[in-house]
């Protein structure tokens, strides 16, 4: 099922590459970034690939466009090391390959990011917020229905807590879960955890399963190398990625840089146990000036850029229009 999203992708304009380390990207109109021209990285999340991007893509407005499968996840080849800021790394690496670098200017980058997408992207930023990274500089992030990680691990207080987001817990320890959605068959894990998380709204119900889109997550999942990988990445998410925004608050390190937050007003806000504003404020934003929210309501679930595109991609086209 991958040649589909090759299909799709070509269809809307973007070419295919695959970097030296194995990341597998779709990219468009490149050429065209310069100093005044920021590329948009679009990452994905959780089990999905760079196909959960198709509906969003033609409602944006014309930027330079780059579109990784996450290492380990879609097509692309698995990642040495699994916390977010290392295969975030490798995704820009991935770019740097096809965009002119020069050791005296750097290429502005807005990241757009969803679910473990979005942690990588937030994890890019504060590693360096005021300097460039592999000669990118991150001038905006756009973060899609998440909550940091420490935020994620301190709401699991309660019974129903717990139960909601098990998986987290669960995909943390490979050694079991592995062999557990191997035998469950890892097409259907997919699938279900799908259905699981999206929501209840008719018009995102029939969006998502659109370009056969169950098919290309679930065929993804039938590859060892992907549930091997996408729980290493939930193993990092338990412990270095852990330390690493620890580190980040005790050193002081925030998000310097317009700060977009999308996010499924029915449940995110539930999960999180106080308002989404307040909780990418203090320590993590260098201002609440810098931040814009959008919750989408209406029943909309987790993946709310395959199930409300139009109001994500307006979200996102108004923010980039006050950068």
């Amino acid at each position: 099922m991958a040649h589909i999203q090759d299909q799709k992708f070509a269809g809307l304009g973007f070419q295919r590459s695959t970097s030296s380390k194995g990341t597998v990207s779709y990219h468009k109109d490149l050429s065209k970034a310069n100093n005044a021209v920021p590329i948009l990285v679009l990452l994905h999340g959780y089990p999905n690939s760079a196909f959960l991007w198709r509906h969003v893509i033609p409602l944006m407005p014309a930027y330079p466009l780059f579109v990784p499968d996450l290492p380990g996840y879609g097509n692309s080849a698995p990642p040495v090391q699994h916390d977010k800021f290392s295969v975030g790394l490798l995704v820009l690496d991935a770019l740097r390959e096809l965009v002119p670098h020069t050791d005296t200017s750097s290429q502005s980058i807005i990241l757009i990011a969803h679910d473990r997408g979005a942690r990588i992207a937030q994890h890019l930023h504060v590693s360096s917020p005021h300097a460039p990274v592999l000669g990118f500089t991150i001038t905006g992030l756009a973060l899609l229905d998440i909550v940091p990680t420490l935020s994620q691990w301190s709401t699991g207080d309660s019974a129903a807590d717990a139960k909601g987001w098990f998986h987290w817990s669960f995909l943390a320890n490979p050694s079991i879960a592995i062999a557990m959605i191997q035998a469950y068959g890892g097409g259907k894990w997919a699938r279900d955890m799908i259905a699981r998380w999206a929501g209840s709204n008719s018009s995102g119900q029939a969006y998502m399963p659109e370009d056969e889109a169950l098919e290309v997550y679930s065929s993804f999942f039938e590859k060892e190398s992907v549930i091997e990988a996408t729980t290493m990445d939930y193993e990092a998410g338990a412990g270095a990625d852990v330390e690493f925004e620890k580190r980040a608050i005790g050193e002081g390190r925030r998000i310097e840089v317009p700060l977009l937050l999308v996010y499924s007003g029915t449940f995110l806000p539930t999960r999180a146990k106080k308002p989404i504003l307040e909780v990418w404020s203090q320590p993590w934003s260098a201002g609440p000036h810098l931040i814009t929210e959008r919750p989408i309501g209406g029943g909309v679930g987790h993946f709310v850029s395959e199930e409300a595109p139009e109001k994500t991609a307006k979200a996102i086209e108004d923010w980039l229009k006050t950068l």
